[in-house]
Formats: C-alpha cells, sequence, structure tokens
C-alpha cells in the first residue's frame, strides 16, 4: 500500500506564538492553505534552540518552508550561537577605497549567512535589501548597502553570490525601493510620489540588474502614484513591470498583509486574495492570529504556484557545532563581530 503524499505547499506563510509549538500550532500547520513558517524574535533563544523548533515543524509538515529576517544591524533575530552582523551600510561603507575588498567582504558575508541559517534549519533569510538609501527613511536607511544605486547593486549581487554559495536563496526587498520615503509601512501607507522614469534611473536599477540573479522577490506596501493608486504588493501593473520588463521568474512573497501599509486593500482576506490577484505565490501574514485564520480561509480554493518548492534548502545541513571547523567561517566570524 502506497504511503499518502503530504499535501502540496499553500500560499499562506505565518507565524508562532513562542519558542515551542503550542497544543493548537501542529493543527493549524497541517490546513493545506498554509506553505511556509516565518520566526521571529519572540520565536528565538539561541541558534540551537531554532534548530530545534525547525526539527519539530517538519515533524509536523516536512515540506514546509521557514523563513526569518536575519539581515544583520538592526534586523537580526537569532543572535545567540551565530555572528553577530553588521548593517549593510557599514558592511559597504570602504567601497569607494577598497572596491574590490569590499565586494569580497559581501560575498563572504552571504555565505557566512548562509551557512549558519543553513544550520539553524532555515530555508529562507530574507536578504538582502536592495532599496537605495534616499536619506529620508528612517525603517531602510542603514539596511541599504548604498544611497547609490550602482553600489547597491554590486554589493547585493555579491551578497548574492555568497547566499548560492551556501546552497540558500536570495529574496531581494522591497520591490521597487522603500529607501525614498519618510513613513513606516508598518505603521501607516507610505506615497511615493516620485515620476516613473526617477524609479527607473534610481530605485529600481538593482532590481532591474539582479532580477535574474533573485530567487525571490518582496514588493513594498508602498503607493507609487505616478505608475498605480495601489501599493505595490498589491498592484498587476508593478508586479507585471517585474515578471514581463525585468524578466524575474522566481517567487514573489507579500509583505506582512498585517502591516498599516496593507489596511487599504479592505479585510485580511481581501487583502489575500488582491495579492493573489496581483500576481503574489505567497503571502505573509504575522503577529495577528485572527487575520491569520482569516486569510487561510480566503485561500482555500487558490492553487498554489509550483515554483514554491524551489525554496527549499536542497543540500545536507551543516552541523552548528562544525562550522567553527572551517577556517573560512572563523576568520570572517571575528572580523564581523568587531565590525558589529
Amino acid at each position: 500500500m502506497s504511503q499518502a503524499q503530504p499535501p502540496a505547499m499553500g500560499p499562506v506563510m505565518l507565524d508562532l506564538e513562542g519558542t515551542r509549538l503550542t497544543a493548537g500550532e501542529p493543527d493549524l500547520l497541517r490546513r493545506p492553505e498554509v506553505g511556509g513558517v516565518i520566526l521571529f524574535g519572540r520565536n528565538v533563544e539561541s541558534a540551537g534552540q531554532v534548530r530545534e523548533l525547525c526539527d519539530a515543524i517538519r515533524r509536523v509538515r516536512p515540506n514546509l518552508l521557514i523563513g526569518i529576517d536575519q539581515e544583520g544591524g538592526r534586523v537580526q533575530r537569532i543572535r545567540e550561537g551565530v555572528t553577530r552582523l553588521p548593517s549593510m551600510r557599514r558592511l559597504g561603507g570602504d567601497v569607494a577605497h577598497q572596491p574590490e575588498e569590499t565586494r569580497r567582504l559581501c560575498q563572504d558575508t552571504g555565505w557566512l549567512l548562509g551557512m549558519e541559517m543553513a544550520a539553524c534549519g532555515l530555508d529562507i533569510t530574507f536578504a538582502p535589501v536592495l532599496d537605495v538609501d534616499g536619506g529620508t527613511s528612517t525603517v531602510i536607511a542603514d539596511r541599504s548597502f548604498s544611497s547609490s544605486p550602482e553600489t547597491v547593486t554590486a554589493l547585493a549581487g555579491a551578497f548574492i553570490d555568497g547566499l548560492h554559495e551556501a546552497g540558500m536563496i536570495a529574496v531581494g526587498k522591497h520591490f521597487p525601493g522603500h529607501g525614498g520615503v519618510t513613513a513606516d509601512s508598518h505603521l501607516e501607507l507610505p506615497v511615493d510620489d516620485r515620476a516613473l522614469e526617477t524609479l527607473r534611473d534610481h530605485d529600481l536599477v538593482p532590481f532591474k540588474h539582479l532580477a535574474s540573479r533573485l530567487d525571490a522577490v518582496m514588493p513594498a506596501h508602498v503607493v507609487y502614484s505616478a505608475f498605480d493608486t495601489r501599493p505595490a504588493g498589491f498592484s498587476p501593473a508593478w508586479l507585471g513591470m517585474l515578471r514581463e520588463s525585468l524578466g524575474f521568474k522566481g517567487v514573489i512573497f507579500s509583505d506582512d498583509l498585517s502591516m498599516a501599509g496593507a489596511a487599504s486593500a479592505g479585510s485580511p482576506g481581501e487583502r489575500a486574495r488582491a495579492a493573489l490577484a496581483a500576481g503574489c505565490d505567497m503571502l505573509l501574514v504575522c503577529n495577528d492570529r485572527q487575520a491569520a485564520l482569516e486569510v487561510l480561509d480566503a485561500c482555500a480554493e487558490h492553487r498554489p504556484a509550483p515554483r514554491l518548492s524551489k525554496l527549499r534548502f536542497a543540500r545536507a545541513r551543516p552541523a552548528l557545532e562544525s562550522l567553527s571547523a572551517l577556517s573560512r567561517w572563523r576568520r570572517l566570524h571575528a572580523h564581523l563581530e568587531a565590525m558589529a
């Protein structure tokens, strides 16, 4: 008798309450609409504990994708048992004087991050940030490699190479660029009134040049009024440009549908349907369990994108304790900790 196949990955990535699965969470993860889990700081005690949590999730659903925001600098959920990374601005700070050394450091950092996240049991670290720092966005700021589109392209490209070297996918965010607005889309809906040509010549440059090397992209909850009245993640025009003009063939993640910047699209269920209709493949819904349940119900009839399965980490995972045996890891760990 053949064994029953596990359900395919659904289009929803949701969060968990704490550092261990609660009594009701296995049943939630078994819902066919669920395709992944994203971990936050409240889910993390240490690298070893994260590995145990990922193993527990996979005992419930072996094929679920597990992701985390681990960029470096301010955005680093796991701090115990892994390398503390500097911000991307700090990482790229010497590019004017030492361009090749800086590019190599960015590639090495991508490799180290990918190796550590793989050892923690994760499939996805939502990085790199491709936003060009416009000097006004406090939510981006030093998360950006630079205020120069060309520098962001070069250094983020090297970072992507490092992630791929470690077997980890690269997720470019926040398309078409969050660096030119002051408002924080976690708290309100930002509007960027710049001309489309300005966006093409500036913010879109990293996405244009790196689209073929990215495995996934996350659009911004920002309205770019010169092109569409809808936030980019709900805009068939923006996501169509990403697919058609930029030739992107990977997965499109929505940004968190619980953010204030997504509220203009309606209720949680309406946001989910709008994001899917616009072209998103997987929906993040975080920090609001009732909203997550509404999104799951709204996605009950949706057929998941086959490309989601390509995001799984496909190699044998390194053991956390074995990383220190690698001379490259030891050298980088010491250097990056000192920078951070």
